[in-house]
């Protein structure tokens, strides 16, 4: 018995600020909870972890990513997000950082799932072309939580997209133009300053599979 409740105890601190992966095989935890390990910071703001999770602050005013440094293509990806203050934020995928501009800070391209405890998490918009190509159901402006932690799924099979706000569907896309197949994963600041947000329990699962 004895031996049972130190393996229990084990796999719990093993798991980033305790959390559990999802059921299923085939996942990877993007953040081990500790540091930025396996993360880039694109720009001035601030990036740090506290708490066991992700804390992005504007301080700069300006665009700060914070972005993988791998690339994934097609994947089911998960993470929890809480914002502190009303803002913009996001989480982009299939994305590319293409410049830095003195004015805005960091220039990105790629699909961006919006977060806003405001109005149109769960929502797509295409950074350097596009703008918005989807946008979320009635139900999902309904389902975010303001100042409490969110769940976020997004899943991303060649052109067709599926997002999810809280279990609520949001979003189901096929893109007859995708102009992105493949990017880093990056977690946004939007210019302006005074945006705080944490982001924890960041799953994905690469490959093509159902859902």
């Amino acid at each position: 018995m004895k031996q049972i409740l130190l393996a229990v105890v084990a796999l719990f601190l093993a798991s980033p600020a305790g959390a559990q992966a999802p059921a299923g095989t085939g996942w990877i935890s993007l953040f081990n909870g500790k540091d930025l390990k396996g993360w880039v910071t694109n720009g001035q703001e601030k990036w740090i972890v506290e708490d066991g999770a992700i804390l992005g602050e504007s301080t700069a005013g300006r665009y700060g990513y914070l972005t993988t440094e791998k690339t994934y293509g097609n994947f089911v990806l998960r993470v929890k997000f809480k914002s502190e203050t009303d803002g913009n934020s996001g989480v982009f995928t299939r994305s590319r950082i293409t410049g830095n501009s003195p004015q805005n800070g960091p220039d990105i391209e790629g699909m961006q799932i919006e977060v806003d405890p405001t109005r149109k998490t769960g929502s797509i918009y295409e950074s350097g072309h596009r703008g918005w190509v989807a946008l979320g159901t009635p139900a999902c402006e309904q389902a975010i939580r303001p100042r409490e932690w969110n769940d976020l799924e997004i899943i991303e099979q060649g052109p067709h997209f599926v997002t999810r706000l809280n279990s609520v569907p949001c979003v189901d896309f096929t893109d007859p133009h995708p102009n992105f197949t493949e990017g880093v994963i990056g977690l946004q600041l939007h210019t302006g300053g005074g945006v705080r947000i944490r982001f924890k329990d960041i799953y994905l699962r690469e490959g093509v599979t159902r859902h």
